[in-house]
């Protein structure tokens, strides 16, 4: 984990300490080490996100916290107590699967109800609380209707209700979105968070969409390989990334890799190809090392005086504006232009950008990804 400040400890909010905690988190799979030591917690009332590509470790994470799979090492923690020798179905854990696992052969209310069936609660507290949860999700008149004759977005409400119903302290969602179409995951996004606001619960979304976790959360926990590169609110992670992975990951930053020359009172001074750069900076960024200047496609702006200069290469029209690519050396940088008209191909430009509005975050990518 590279944010210090988003320790379990440091998660605290005043004197309460979080709702769920992992502290030095394994999961191996034979030779596949596929969570490697990591720490988080989640506070009460949040709506958290692990972010990051497919196989890197996040679905593992919460298969983990739902009992799903074995932890190999490490700890986890619900309300101060240990989960991993309690049974998934003892957990005060629901989980919300990117297929629904709805049963086609049950109605909409008895999809809801089936949680409460397997408890055998009394046929009056079933209903009632069946009633409550499809009022919750905006269900109710569709109580009687069969999976089949619902579409994604109301099929993904039925399993949030059959979830909630059970009233958990934490709800899990495996990727829920990822089978609706684009427009649908908007609405869905906006009915999730609604929704967790409603209810006070804790949520954790699992997501490799970074459009979605931002949408969503109130923190962002960001996965590669295995281990957590960073956690904080949205707007920390994009805008002041711990390193050049999660500045590349999280909305394509431009990064332009140079050796840090000194650093002091959080800026740095960075010589890269095109000469020296001075940017606020993150953490790790240290005098001496490699580290990576990065500069957002907005933040560039096309025709201001400035160090970096090259050649129009491609243009993209994207309705509010036009992402233009430059080849500046050997680099390739994204600008979002929002002139009517985008630079002729194969024209010369020169870009410049604000400094203090940049960033300069530890590290460099690997060659092989730049």
């Amino acid at each position: 984990m590279t944010d210090a400040a988003a320790s379990p400890t440091a998660l605290r909010e005043g004197n309460h300490a979080p709702l769920l905690v992992g502290r030095g988190v394994h999961k191996r799979y034979g030779a596949v080490h596929a969570v490697r030591g990591v720490d988080f917690a989640l506070s009460t009332d949040r709506y958290v996100t692990l972010l990051g590509p497919s196989g890197c470790g996040k679905t593992t994470i919460l298969r983990m916290i739902g009992g799903f799979e074995t932890v190999t090492g490490g700890s986890i923690e619900l309300d101060g107590q240990p989960l991993l020798d309690t049974p998934p179905s003892q957990r005060p854990v629901n989980t919300v699967f990117q297929s629904y696992a709805l049963f086609p052969h049950l109605s909409v209310a008895e999809n809801v109800a089936f949680g409460l069936t397997l408890r055998r609660r009394g046929r009056t507290e079933t209903a009632e609380r069946v009633s409550q949860a499809l009022q919750m999700v905006r269900m109710e008149s569709m109580g009687e209707r069969r999976p089949r004759e619902l579409s994604g977005g109301q099929q993904q409400r039925v399993a949030l209700a059959r979830a909630i119903i059970n009233r958990p302290r934490l709800l899990l969602l495996d990727e829920p979105l990822s089978a609706l179409d684009r427009k649908m995951r908007k609405e869905m996004q906006i009915e999730l968070k609604d929704l967790q606001r409603r209810l006070g619960l804790a949520f954790l979304h699992v997501t490799h969409d970074q459009e979605e976790a931002f949408a969503l959360s109130d923190l962002i926990i960001v996965m590669n390989h295995g281990v957590i590169e960073q956690q904080g609110d949205p707007e920390t992670i994009y805008r002041r990334p711990a390193n050049a992975y999660v500045a590349d990951f999280i909305g394509g930053s431009n990064l332009v890799e140079g050796q840090v020359v000194e650093r002091a009172a959080g800026v740095a001074t960075l010589e890269t190809p095109f000469g020296r750069a001075h940017a606020p900076c993150a953490p790790g960024v240290a005098a001496g090392r490699r580290a990576s200047l990065c500069l957002r496609p907005e933040q560039l702006v096309i025709g201001r005086e400035g160090s970096l200069g090259g050649i129009v290469r491609h243009t993209v029209f994207q309705g509010a504006d036009w992402l233009v690519e430059v080849a500046a050396g050997s680099a390739v940088l994204r600008v979002r232009c929002s002139d009517e008209a985008a630079p002729a191909i194969g024209g010369a430009v020169s870009l410049g950008y604000e400094p203090s509005k940049a960033w300069i975050a530890d590290g460099a990518l690997p060659r092989d990804v730049v």
